[in-house]
């Protein structure tokens, strides 16, 4: 349930709804638009929820029913995009961002020449992985801390914040020491023991969606996420299993604009991981910023063929420059900068 204040609702009207909220036994969670502020109610009590117990409050306009089960993650609790800062810009905003990175982190020297790469083609952030799930216990696992030293000397090198993934609730302390944004993989994207440690962790989180997930359960995973009052939340479609077999996964691309109006949260694309195939990933990452994506995360690395780790969709830094050029003509297409 949503109580959506007045206009010039005052400030003490605000507390008093929100005291009420609290005194029923529920959660209050705050969204304060332009125009008006609205209070979500959210989780569980004996004490009954009866919307006539607020709608008569002083400076409450209206009461809403939320008939959709992801409550802070809908439009109708939050109705304006969410924007989220990364790196002086804002993923959600009319700018299309993009994040670029190796998939591993292998060296000292690798993570650095591709940071410098990357940020001098247009990259907003820097990605790469330090701990990795693999399918194969006998794969390159990361270099673990070790990596997310580099990452962060990278960062101090360029000056582009640091994404990367986070697989485990007890080295979610760890890795924010680290690094600017906590990544929450396809395969633990329903992880709720680590999706509420990074949701009380206050970080930037991006989540994406699971390879057999549907939409709702992406969007109510990342209420386990909001739910602990981190609004940093970003949503990434990275492909679904299907029947086909031509790529790694099957790019979703209705997902993009189906997200954008189910939820205030910013919704970027994983091409690389979508497809598996660097000579696909340009033109799918063009559809995707057509869809609407406010962000694309991108796989580049220097030496693809000698990769430790998904090589065979990774960029070389020369063909990563020409896509951020083609990405920001689409987006001037359709009315939004690169």
């Amino acid at each position: 349930m949503i109580v959506v204040m007045k206009v010039k609702a005052t400030a003490k009207e605000i507390s008093d709804v929100i005291a009420r909220i609290k005194s029923d036994g529920y959660e209050a969670h705050l969204s304060e638009g332009e125009e008006r502020t609205i209070i979500g109610v959210v989780g569980e009590s004996p004490t009954p929820l009866r919307e006539e117990n607020y709608a008569t409050m002083d400076g409450v306009d209206k009461v809403v029913r939320i008939s959709v089960p992801y409550k802070l993650a809908s439009r109708q609790f939050h109705p304006s995009d969410s924007l989220v800062p990364l790196n002086g810009a804002q993923m959600g905003g009319n700018k299309v961002l993009v994040i670029a990175g190796p998939c591993s982190v292998e060296s000292r020297e690798q993570i650095i020449e591709t940071a410098c790469a990357v940020k001098e083609a247009g990259a907003t952030a820097l990605r790469g992985g330090a701990f990795k799930p693999r399918t194969s216990p006998y794969s390159f696992q990361g270099h673990g801390e070790k990596g997310l030293q580099w990452m962060a000397e990278a960062r101090e090198r360029t000056g582009l914040p640091v994404v990367t993934e986070v697989m485990d609730p007890a080295l979610v302390p760890l890795v924010c020491q680290y690094a600017d944004v906590l990544q929450i993989g396809a395969r633990n994207m329903q992880n709720f023991a680590l999706l509420n440690a990074v949701g009380e962790s206050q970080h930037t989180i991006l989540l994406k969606r699971g390879m057999s997930s549907t939409v709702e359960d992406l969007l109510m995973s990342a209420e386990y996420i909001l739910a602990h009052g981190n609004k940093r939340v970003m949503l990434c479609e990275r492909g679904i299993r299907t029947f086909e077999k031509a790529t790694r996964n099957t790019f979703d691309l209705n997902a993009i604009p189906v997200l954008k109006a189910l939820t205030h949260l910013p919704v970027l694309a994983d091409p690389s991981h979508a497809v598996g195939l660097w000579e696909y990933v340009e033109s799918v990452s063009r559809s995707a910023v057509a869809a609407g994506a406010d962000g694309l995360i991108i796989e580049v690395h220097p030496k693809p063929d000698e990769a430790l780790s998904d090589g065979r969709q990774s960029l070389k830094p020369d063909r990563f420059k020409s896509l951020m050029q083609q990405v920001r003509r689409v987006a001037e297409a359709v009315d939004r900068t690169a």
